[in-house]
């Protein structure tokens, strides 16, 4: 979904490796785009036929593979498999920390270094701020190479929990037999079963959102105490013990809502866009309808997390708003009252796309840099 972070998504094609450099765009939403975010979750769900021209019969799936077959989430290969994905998604959220790193540090509004001056297409002079290479050359000259991977404890254990978590509620709400589309299924009967593993995903998405979002607010204090060199959120028991201490239970669950809305926008909008593309713009009397299909919801989960980009930047900035850090006090950010009015203030600014690229930073009309 962000900085959130960049998990391997579910419908990523080729999952972890699908979806490993996804979070230099956008969103992740996270994501991919941004945001690329990361979920090393479950397989990608099989694609959706046409209503009105029959597919090929599916293969099973994970979701339906039985401890007879031995095949992925079978009974006595479940620890093993879960354990492989936490194991997959540690390693992807240590590679690609450092670009959530610096992508949060840039959402904060925290720019150490001036702009340059380039020309853009039409050959005018523009101002462009440091990209993410400078920028993290920049951190490793203030704190090493280590310094790249403040904050990575706490969002690793956010990611495993939230792993953990989906995999134990497929346990307790086990997913009914996915049902194939057939040539004889109307539209209404295919949307409904659309509608029906949307729904199952939004479920699991949301749960495992709510039980790792503290770890992930400890992760988003740690990284942005790099502004003003503080030290307040040293490691993971005593940063809760600070945050129940001083903003008691709810401090906990800062810039939750605007991310569990962003998750649902994204699985909606992805799922439902992918499936009427696929059945209705796709023609099976082209050559290569089935790989076309096979990447349909890929593409369209970078579209989606480019759109519900604010949603992730609002959240984060809630995280770190007013709980004693530099970055989350004036100058850096008001004390907002509420996400929304967060969105309101980032909105007024120009600046809901604030973090949302990391290559060509171009410097916005609204901004204190100006050309000489």
């Amino acid at each position: 979904m962000g900085a959130s972070d960049p998990e391997v998504a579910s419908w990523a094609p080729g999952g972890a490796a699908g979806m490993a450099g996804a979070g230099a765009g956008a969103g992740a939403r996270g994501g991919a785009a941004a945001g690329v975010e990361a979920r090393a979750r479950d397989p990608p769900p099989a694609h959706r036929a046409h209503p009105r021209h029959p597919r090929p019969a599916a293969q099973p799936s994970a979701r339906r593979m039985d401890g007879a077959s031995g095949g992925l989430g079978s009974g006595d290969n479940a620890p093993t498999t879960e354990a492989l994905f936490v194991a997959l998604g540690a390693g992807v959220t240590a590679l690609s920390h450092p670009l959530l790193y610096v992508k949060l540090l840039i959402q904060v509004g925290h720019e150490p270094m001036p702009p340059t001056i380039g020309t853009n297409v039409l050959g005018r002079k523009v101002l462009y701020l440091p990209s993410f290479f400078t920028y993290a050359k920049y951190i490793v000259q203030v704190d090493g190479k280590i310094g790249l991977f403040r904050g990575l404890s706490p969002r690793l254990m956010s990611n495993a929990l939230s792993t953990v978590t989906r995999g134990s509620m497929k346990k307790v709400f086990p997913p009914d037999e996915i049902e194939q589309v057939s040539n004889k299924d109307d539209m209404k009967t295919s949307l409904r079963k659309v509608v029906k593993e949307t729904s199952y995903e939004m479920m699991m998405q949301c749960v495992s959102r709510m039980l790792a979002h503290p770890l992930h607010v400890i992760s988003m204090r740690c990284m942005v105490q790099f502004v003003g060199r503080e030290a307040k959120y040293s490691g993971v028991l005593s940063s809760i013990g600070k945050i129940f201490k001083e903003e008691g239970l709810l401090g906990f669950f800062v810039g939750l809502i605007p991310h569990l809305l962003g998750d649902v926008v994204f699985l909606w909008g992805c799922n439902l866009l992918a499936h009427f593309i696929n059945a209705y713009l796709v023609d099976d009397s082209f050559s290569q309808a089935l790989a076309i299909r096979s990447y349909t919801k890929f593409v369209m989960g970078i579209a989606v997390s480019m759109l519900t980009y604010p949603f992730l930047l609002v959240g984060d900035l809630m995280a770190v708003n007013n709980c004693g850090l530099q970055a989350g006090l004036p100058p850096y950010s008001p004390v907002f009252k509420s996400w929304i009015h967060c969105w309101k203030y980032l909105s007024v600014q120009g600046q809901l796309f604030r973090g949302s690229s990391l290559l060509f930073r171009r410097v916005s009309s609204g901004s204190c840099f100006a050309l000489e």
